[in-house]
């Protein structure tokens, strides 16, 4: 099969032909039709993440089950399924408490000495990359890393339910859970933010409050449902968010991983608000409260993954989008081609767009 690999940290993914293994027990294989690029994958790519190489990236993904294990019970061959990274072991403290999202149970991936899922044609290893390694033609996974869908949802919009949505989306529904009413700030208007704006529409949110130096992106959120948008490179934007909201926002949703921005939801609070941290920070930065902050009672938490509980959520997703309320449309502004995929970086890096989706043969 057709891969992108990343060979070396800060150089360009090379495609290269890649040997699949066949599913083991709890093992889906799957041909994979759309596959979004995500702000995450360039963590690694740049290096600014550490991951073992040489890996495949790619964690966003739709696609067809194309074969499964011995003892599979979730999806079955001809099942139109979305992947996400956030597999879980089902029998950990997290899984056996409802927080799937933070499972670190290692039964979703090969023991250590067998052979690799993935691999070159002289059967040296390549990595698995966040247990999906999803830009290639093919991927094999744990059957908890994946979920059947409605067959009647376009894949190439199912992809962005895998990552973007689900963390954004997720963020509102199952970290934050405004009240009707609440108002929400949503700093960073790239895929994730534009799902939290989204969600946070379908939540009932009085005042919703894109923050993004895009004029682009800006126009998106206000298509996905932002009432006020906001450059948070002008002078004084905390100051504009807290006027706007008559003393700060119930919710301020960090969705870029930038520490500016991280400071600007903390800032922008009301008394007794919360921010959620979804960015992914550079791994020496620090987010707080001040004393002041504390003794107004606001909270600050982090949002892995939307604290999803992706069987539940993506099919819960598609109903949205099939029912009108998620704007996935709007969210897609790109389509493009593995052998362009650094080109797709490349717009990603730049701030072009908000969610471009690799298609493969016979999306």
């Amino acid at each position: 099969m057709k891969a992108a690999v990343l060979e070396q940290a800060g150089q360009p993914l090379t495609l290269a032909d890649l040997v699949v293994d066949r599913p083991g027990p709890h093992e889906v294989l799957i041909r994979t039709v759309a596959c979004g690029l995500c702000h995450s994958d360039l963590h690694f790519i740049d290096g600014a993440y550490p991951h073992a190489l040489p890996a495949v990236p790619g964690h966003e993904a739709a696609g067809i089950v194309e074969a499964v294990g011995e003892e599979v019970r979730r999806v079955k061959k001809g099942d139109r399924v979305v992947t996400c990274l956030s597999a879980f072991c089902g029998t950990c403290e997290f899984c056996l408490s409802g927080r799937m999202a933070l499972c670190l149970g290692s039964g979703t991936r090969r023991a250590r000495g067998a052979a690799p899922r993935l691999a070159r044609p002289d059967g040296t290893p390549v990595q698995q990359m966040l247990n999906l390694s999803a830009l290639a033609e093919m991927m094999l996974v744990h059957e908890n890393a994946c979920v059947a869908i409605r067959p009647d949802m376009p894949l190439d919009r199912a992809a962005l339910l895998g990552c973007a949505v689900t963390t954004g989306a997720g963020a509102v529904f199952n970290a934050c859970k405004p009240t009707p009413g609440d108002s929400v700030a949503v700093i960073g208007c790239g895929g994730v933010g534009l799902a939290a704006v989204n969600a946070a529409r379908i939540a009932g949110a009085g005042r919703i409050i894109a923050a993004d130096p895009s004029p682009e992106k800006r126009a998106l959120a206000q298509e996905m449902g932002a009432t006020d948008t906001i450059d948070p490179s002008a002078d004084d934007a905390a100051g504009a968010i807290v006027e706007l909201t008559r003393g700060g926002v119930e919710h301020a949703i960090e969705a870029v991983g930038r520490p500016a921005s991280a400071d600007l939801a903390v800032q922008v609070l009301r008394r007794g608000g919360t921010a959620t941290i979804l960015g992914m920070m550079p791994l020496d930065h620090k987010v707080g409260l001040s004393a002041m902050d504390l003794l107004s009672g606001k909270t600050l938490q982090g949002g892995l993954m939307g604290m999803n509980r992706f069987p539940i959520d993506l099919p819960r997703l598609v109903d949205f989008y099939l029912g009108g309320q998620l704007k996935l449309d709007t969210m897609l502004t790109a389509r493009i081609t593995l052998d362009q995929v650094n080109d797709g970086f490349a717009a990603l890096r730049r701030g072009d767009g908000a969610r471009a989706v690799v298609l493969f043969d016979g999306a």
